[in-house]
């Protein structure tokens, strides 16, 4: 049996490289039967990725489909933003439904807490002079209390159930032959067009060079007489940049104690690179960050002001895995929930707006 929400995950984990041709837009759906109770978790999600970043977002608390990356927020007309808000409600009552129709046919109860999460996407490459994205795989998913149930194989044009009980199910929906054209025409196609748009509008603003923010702080070390002087450059594209820290003037080198980040990539597509001396606090030497961004035309000297930073510099700093944290929480939650079994008898939701959309897909 394959497992295709390990697969899925895997996926996600994998962080592709800016000279990688393939590329995947995936969207993730969760919803649970009643309010968790915990910070950060609602009783529906939905969020878009792609390459495995998340580029939107909508929650039961805020209902609103937004944008989480500029580039979508300056591309997009608003009619997409409201027609992705409306569709994502519909999606929002779709799963309330279908839970409590799972329940009823499994013979849980309301006090337990469960859990049903949808998957879709695809995964293209780009062939030829021209770039075009070429389909490579789709993802289309189910998943309830932590366990898969049944997903789409695209080649064969059938569902599959993963454990027995699902059986049923499967069955059902193999005859219905609209279903399956539409999953497998939104997968292959429709999915993988957007793919191609949402790359073009990233790349498009990506063109355009964008500075440095540059900091400097010290921050205190396990050593009670040292301290970390750091100089933080983040926010710049394309990736090429100049660091130096600078003791009177002078560059300091690995020798001296310097450290590097090297230059890691930040969740918008932008860039970030971080440099660090451990020196002491009687150390009365003039201190300074030197950034030379050749692109944006940026050349900036920042001294320290000999002061030294209650907040951790990485309070400041973009992660790249911002988007994960938040999947990884989710996925530990559906873990924890009680596996029972059952019959797995819901419709997948059905077609909606044109943005983003399968069967049942945003």
């Amino acid at each position: 049996m394959k497992m295709y929400l390990t697969t899925f995950f895997i996926l996600l984990v994998t962080r592709l490289t800016v000279n990688s041709e393939k590329h995947s837009l995936m969207y993730i759906y969760t919803g649970f039967s009643k309010p968790v109770g915990l910070p950060g978790i609602h009783q529906f999600t939905a969020m878009g990725l792609l390459d495995g970043r998340m580029i939107d977002y909508y929650d039961s608390d805020v209902q609103r489909k937004v944008p989480k990356q500029e580039w979508m927020k300056e591309t997009l007309h608003p009619y997409y933003w409201e027609r992705g808000t409306w569709s994502r409600q519909r999606k929002q009552e779709w799963f309330n439904d279908s839970i409590d129709i799972l329940k009823k046919r499994m013979n849980q109860n309301d006090t337990d807490l469960h859990v049903l999460q949808w998957m879709v996407g695809c995964e293209g490459e780009t062939t030829g002079p021209d770039g075009i994205i070429k389909f490579v795989r789709g993802v289309y998913t189910f998943n309830y209390n932590g366990q898969d149930f049944l997903y789409f194989d695209d080649c064969n044009s059938v569902w599959v159930a993963a454990p027995d009980k699902a059986v049923q199910t499967k069955r059902k929906w193999d005859h219905d032959q609209d279903l399956k054209e539409k999953t497998k025409g939104y997968l292959e196609k429709e999915c993988i067009a957007w793919l191609d748009k949402f790359m073009t509008h990233r790349e498009q603003q990506l063109k355009a060079a964008s500075p440095p923010d540059v900091y400097m702080l010290a921050t205190n070390t396990r050593i009670e007489s040292n301290l970390m002087l750091s100089c933080l450059a983040t926010g710049f594209y394309p990736k090429d940049i100049i660091l130096h820290i600078k003791r009177n003037n002078c560059i300091l080198t690995k020798e001296e104690g310097l450290i590097s980040s090297g230059v890691r990539p930040n969740e918008d597509d932008t860039f970030q690179r971080r440099d660090s001396v451990e020196i002491s606090k009687s150390d009365i030497a003039s201190f300074k960050c030197e950034v030379i961004h050749k692109a944006s035309k940026l050349s900036v000297e920042k001294v320290w002001d000999h002061k030294v930073d209650e907040e951790n510099i990485g309070g400041i700093i973009v992660g790249v895995i911002v988007v994960l944290i938040f999947v990884v929480v989710l996925v530990a939650v559906v873990l924890v929930v009680l596996k029972k079994k059952g019959k797995f008898g819901f419709r997948p939701s059905p077609g909606e707006e044109s943005d983003n959309n399968s069967a049942g897909s945003v």
